[in-house]
């Protein structure tokens, strides 16, 4: 038996123990953690399993709570611009109102009027008779139904009824019409002949119409000339129908009523184609005692050269 071995073995057995003392220690040390924490009131450096060391350290005032925040309040999507202030415009006298043109600065020139003849009335009258106004022919002189035509164009374009023609008259009128031709200034009558009656057609004839107030003379069926007639009032007409020229008297004058009745062609007792110097003056304002009166002196002077005792003279509507 070795005793230097048996007196070793206590030695070794304190040793164990002591390891084995340590190793629970480290195992209940890493159970409950390895550092301890203070206690209220209790100083950071107290021993761990001793008595705390107490210091007199105020507690930590509670951190007190933030004010609430107010939400962000969000850019415009849009500013709108500033007004640009508008300039205030310089202060100017006030200029005195324009004066009133008075009428009379504006009022037209008469070019023709009741009285007037000349070659000018002559084609107003066939301007007129364009636009149906005038229902003659032209003679160029401005009477009583010259006045009516231009009375009736003028309120009829809007414009002052005057009768008289006056320059913004005649220019209406020259804008609404053609130029007349020289038939249409100067025809053998003032008014439009009537179409021929059936019975002037053959041989010679004195065709009178009382619608269109002419005489053709006919040759034929051909018409020779034309002029204007007028006849007997209601209380003293002209007879109507076929007559023949009975007898001619060039420097005639009436026995009854003693009236110059030049280049006399009595038709029918005492009824007679004949000029009338009344007529010529006075046109249709007036009447005859039953004879068929002729206004141009010039043209019944030549029909009566021209017609013969027995030649046909013909009156119809």
């Amino acid at each position: 038996m070795d005793h230097g071995r048996n007196r070793g073995t206590p030695k070794m057995l304190r040793t164990s123990a002591l390891r084995r003392g340590l190793a629970t220690a480290a195992v209940l040390a890493a159970g409950v953690g390895c550092t301890v924490q203070p206690l209220p009131g209790q100083a950071a450096d107290a021993k761990p399993g001793g008595v705390p060391v107490t210091a007199n350290v105020p507690p930590a005032p509670e951190p007190s709570q933030p004010p609430p925040s107010k939400p962000p309040v969000k850019p415009p999507l849009f500013t709108p611009p500033a007004p640009t202030p508008t300039p205030e415009p310089p202060r100017t006298a006030t200029p005195p109102p324009a004066p009133t043109p008075s009428r009379t600065a504006f009022r037209p020139k008469t070019l023709m009027a009741n009285g007037s003849e000349s070659d000018q009335v002559r084609e107003l009258q066939a301007r007129l008779q364009q636009t149906g106004h005038f229902d003659l022919n032209p003679t160029g002189y401005y009477g009583s139904i010259t006045v009516t035509a231009v009375t009736s164009f003028q309120a009829d374009r809007g414009l002052p009824a005057t009768g008289a023609t006056d320059t913004i008259t005649w220019l209406r009128l020259v804008g609404l019409t053609r130029q007349p031709t020289r038939d249409e200034l100067r025809p053998p009558t003032s008014r439009p002949v009537a179409k021929p009656d059936p019975r002037c057609m053959e041989g010679r004839v004195m065709c009178i119409s009382k619608s269109s107030r002419t005489l053709t003379w006919m040759i034929d069926g051909k018409v020779k000339s034309a002029m204007d007639v007028r006849f007997g009032s209601q209380y003293t007409p002209t007879r109507e129908g076929t007559f023949a020229v009975g007898w001619k008297s060039r420097d005639h004058v009436s026995t009854l009523y003693d009236t110059p009745m030049p280049y006399a062609m009595f038709f029918s007792g005492g009824q007679a184609v004949h000029f009338s110097a009344d007529f010529a003056a006075r046109g249709y304002e007036g009447a005859s005692h039953g004879c068929v009166n002729v206004r141009d002196e010039k043209k019944v002077s030549s029909l009566f050269d021209q017609v013969r005792t027995g030649d046909k003279v013909v009156i119809y509507w």
